[in-house]
């Protein structure tokens, strides 16, 4: 296996203003539910490069360093990414799972990050949106419910497949990512009216690269409902 080359900026320099601003976006949820508990947190985006598997990876590191037990499920089963910042094969996961070849506790890794697990993605199958649409995957997450406190979904985008669209409500919330100069405000809007129309709930909004002000994430709330 290579070298990672995904550096997880919350761990390896949690004082930095980036970890910062991912306490700031943890802060944020945690408030943003109080009415409304939230453990199935589903990450998207408009489109692919935006940040959105760095900030599943970042955000699960900051809720991790709470004493929270928590996993990240890679559920892009399209272009999977989750594995190579833990350095973990992908082989077994969430689509052999789903398929039935496995069980669950075949499949969590652990991570070199103390409370934090990973769920790969498994092999790429033929037919991803089937396999996250099936009871198994709705069965799945419930039992994930009542081993961790905070569950971390990184789906595809939501602009280039229906993925995101099908496991929204299935999720307590979604945290939008979009990237700053490359996420265009009318596919940003689009995008998250898909996701409405799938009774998603939005959480808020994670602007990524904006590279001329302090921090290099910001947090926004989303129209919630």
């Amino acid at each position: 296996m290579s070298a990672n080359n995904r550096k997880i900026i919350t761990y390896e320099n949690p004082f930095s203003p980036i970890s910062e601003a991912y306490k700031t976006l943890r802060t944020n949820l945690h408030w943003s539910s109080i009415d409304r508990p939230v453990q199935t947190i589903l990450v998207t985006s408009t489109e692919k490069n935006t940040g959105k598997s760095l900030t599943v990876v970042n955000m699960a590191v900051s809720f991790a360093q709470l004493g929270k037990k928590v996993v990240i499920v890679d559920c892009d089963l399209r272009k999977p990414t989750q594995h190579e910042y833990f350095m973990k094969s992908n082989r077994n996961g969430l689509s052999r799972l789903l398929e039935g070849h496995y069980q669950l506790e075949q499949c969590l890794v652990d991570t070199h990050i103390e409370h934090l697990k990973l769920l790969p993605s498994g092999i790429i199958p033929t037919n991803p949106a089937e396999l996250l649409e099936s009871s198994r995957m709705s069965k799945l997450l419930e039992e994930l419910k009542t081993l961790f406190d905070v569950i971390i979904i990184d789906s595809p985008p939501a602009l280039v497949v229906t993925d995101a669209h099908i496991l929204a409500p299935k999720c307590d919330g979604v945290v939008f990512v979009i990237r700053s100069g490359k996420t265009k405000k009318e596919l940003a809007q689009k995008a998250l009216t898909y996701l409405k129309y799938a009774n998603a709930h939005i959480l808020g909004i994670v602007l990524n690269d904006q590279r001329d002000m302090k921090r290099e994430i910001q947090y926004g709330y989303g129209n919630k409902g």
